[in-house]
């Protein structure tokens, strides 16, 4: 079976942070990939100034190069607008993968306002990814103390049972300060370099058009 890691995000734009750290989760969970889940409209973040799908997708297509990532839009195509139904959607369309979501501490502090958390937490083990100054909130959180009891370590998941959930698993690379935020300011015409470019998604083969929204 293929060990697949599922990052998902805006990639608004997709940046060496997301790159770097998808990397190093690979080795550390022994992963033969790590596909990018370009979100087309993330709930719990503004459309003010996020970038047309196309263009962010071109952004990560170009920042995965020669690496073991796969980015794609497929949420697009599934139909689904919310990680819970994401990840059930993608395990049934592909049965012989065993996935594991990563998701940074950022994320994990706010991890209990996510639709149905609970359900994307019994559907695949979770790696966490530490994020300076997150640990105090994300430690704090609704979600860490109900993963808590499901703490594991990466080399659990040597084992198949170690591939069962809920499963909490902590991991912790050096700090990468690259942000999409500081990106986008010191860079606001990027989405600009990716219009009107024709793409195929790395994952379905199936041509994505370029205006996207």
């Amino acid at each position: 079976m293929k060990r697949v890691g599922l990052l998902g995000g805006s990639f608004n734009p997709a940046h060496g942070g997301h790159r770097q750290i998808s990397l190093a989760a690979a080795r550390a969970l022994n992963l033969d990939e790590v596909w990018w889940l370009v979100s087309p409209g993330n709930p719990l973040k503004p459309r003010e100034g996020m970038a047309p799908l196309a263009a962010r997708l071109g952004s990560a297509i170009a920042m995965a190069r020669r690496a073991r990532i796969v980015p794609t839009a497929i949420e697009r195509e599934l139909g689904t607008r919310y990680t819970v139904d994401t990840l059930r959607k993608l395990r049934r369309r592909y049965p012989r993968h065993r996935f594991i979501w990563l998701m940074g501490s950022d994320n994990l502090a706010q991890f209990h306002r996510w639709r149905d958390w609970r359900g994307i937490a019994r559907a695949m083990p979770i790696a966490v990814i530490a994020r300076p100054g997150y640990d105090g909130p994300a430690a704090a959180s609704p979600a860490a103390a109900w993963l808590g009891r499901y703490r594991r370590s990466a080399a659990s998941l040597n084992n198949r049972a170690g591939w069962s959930a809920p499963a909490l698993i902590p991991l912790r690379f050096d700090p990468d300060p690259r942000s999409a935020t500081a990106l986008r300011r010191a860079d606001p015409d990027w989405a600009s370099r990716f219009s009107g470019q024709a793409l195929r998604d790395p994952l379905t083969h199936h041509p994505v058009d370029p205006d996207t929204a």
